[in-house]
């Protein structure tokens, strides 16, 4: 099992490429199930989780082979075609493979609106919280499927989905894709409420309307979806990862560094650059780059997450990290999930001052963090723990790293290139 060694402190300095983003590649892979031609993705991370959807595309017949890609999405970046098969029969998402990746539930409604049954093993993936999905499938009863849950899997089965109007509990992301992709294939126009309005929305319906798809209001509240036969050949590149540029310009705030982030879009990571500049960090914001600058202490300032456009929950652990630096004491009310401080103690072991009472931590900073050896329980707490490890003095060993592995491609080398001293060991 791989662990991170970090020597501490570190100044991040220079510049760095962000990566597609892992949030948008895997429900554009996930739409390679509505096609019967051929589709092009560009800009795809090379994560684990990504390699984990295409193992499970290819187990539902639908091939792919790497392919040159477009020179802007970065050197490092994956390109791929998708070759779906003809005459299929039901998609079937074994436990296997769906069991380390909660977006392995994206097969279901895609499944089922061009093949007429999909079966999905319940999803996994980070501790963070219960996540159901409910709303997933409501929605897709909605649109005529008959849906059973039984032995730890969820069949839907549908001669063909019909258009209707939904609303969603809780506007949730992965909901949100799920039956918005279920009712591009639906006969007859899908009306869906309370829809989630993250970026990567956006560019899933991109994608789809690129293809003939029929789909208004994506980033609202308000979808309609006009439903269509078949979809068409098309080539997609997806968004560039807000998460992750986002995590690097907390890494240059945390360490009092200059560090410019190429390809990071300023609109979707507003909530975090206003906090920044109220922390005290200079901000230079271009339409493709983003550059922070840091060169005092942090002020504390508290944050509330919040489904987008509010501060994203994906972001709140290494915010944390930061706040364990900062002059002042702050809260930090986490909304979203309701398992998400489970970086806490791992950054108390390193000398963190944190109070946590159900969904609020309090941070008392700055705090002198030691190295120390730590272990990650989540994508992101592994993330925050690699920060604080930036700014500790001496030796941070970061375990079970392979959480971080299924959401940042190459982290070592980025962090490598800004001035770190930070080595995988195996």
């Amino acid at each position: 099992m791989d662990k991170f060694r970090i020597h501490g402190p570190s100044r991040l300095q220079g510049t760095v490429h962000a990566s597609g983003a892992k949030n948008a590649a895997l429900p554009a892979l996930a739409a390679g199930l509505l096609f019967d031609q051929p589709l092009e993705l560009h800009r795809l991370p090379r994560v684990r989780d990504l390699r984990t959807m295409l193992q499970l595309l290819d187990c539902l017949g639908v091939a792919h082979e790497e392919i040159e890609g477009d020179p802007a999405s970065g050197a490092d970046a994956l390109s791929v075609r998708l070759l779906p098969g003809h005459d299929l029969g039901p998609v079937e998402a074994p436990y296997d493979l769906v069991k380390t990746m909660r977006a392995s539930v994206l097969a279901l409604g895609p499944g089922v609106a061009r093949r007429g049954s999909a079966r999905v093993s319940l999803p996994g993936g980070c501790a963070i919280g219960v996540r159901p999905i409910d709303d997933h499938l409501r929605g897709l009863e909605a649109l005529g499927a008959d849906v059973e849950l039984e032995h730890g899997y969820v069949t839907a089965k549908a001669t063909r989905l019909r258009g209707a109007g939904f609303r969603f509990n809780y506007p949730s992301v992965t909901g949100t894709e799920n039956v918005l992709m279920a009712a591009t294939l639906a006969q007859g126009t899908s009306v869906l409420d309370n829809c989630a309005r993250e970026p990567e929305i956006v560019d899933l319906a991109q994608l789809l309307n690129a293809a003939g798809a029929r789909i208004e209001g994506a980033g609202e509240e308000r979808i309609v979806v006009e439903g269509v036969d078949s979809l068409d050949a098309t080539t997609h590149t997806v968004i560039v990862d807000r998460i992750e540029a986002g995590t690097y310009l907390i890494g240059a705030a945390i360490s009092r560094g200059d560090v410019t982030v190429l390809g990071a879009q300023p609109k979707h990571l507003e909530p975090l650059l206003e906090k920044l500049s109220e922390a005290g960090c200079d901000i230079d914001a271009k339409p493709d780059q983003i550059r922070v600058l840091s060169a005092e202490r942090p002020r504390a300032r508290d944050v509330i997450t919040s489904p987008h456009p509010g501060f994203p929950t994906d972001l709140q652990a290494q915010y944390v990290a930061l706040m364990t630096q900062a002059e002042g004491q702050c809260t930090v009310c986490e909304t979203v999930f309701e398992n998400r401080f489970q970086h806490v103690p791992e950054l108390a072991r390193m000398g963190a001052e944190i109070e946590v009472v159900g969904n609020r931590a309090s941070i008392h900073g700055p705090s002198k963090l030691s190295g120390a050896n730590v272990m990650a329980t989540d994508l992101r707490a592994s993330a925050c723990l690699v920060l604080a490890g930036l700014v500790a003095e001496g030796e941070t060993i970061v375990d079970r790293i392979y959480h971080l592995d299924r959401g940042y491609q190459k982290m070592e080398s980025k962090l490598h290139s800004l001035g770190a001293r930070v080595e995988r060991i195996r």
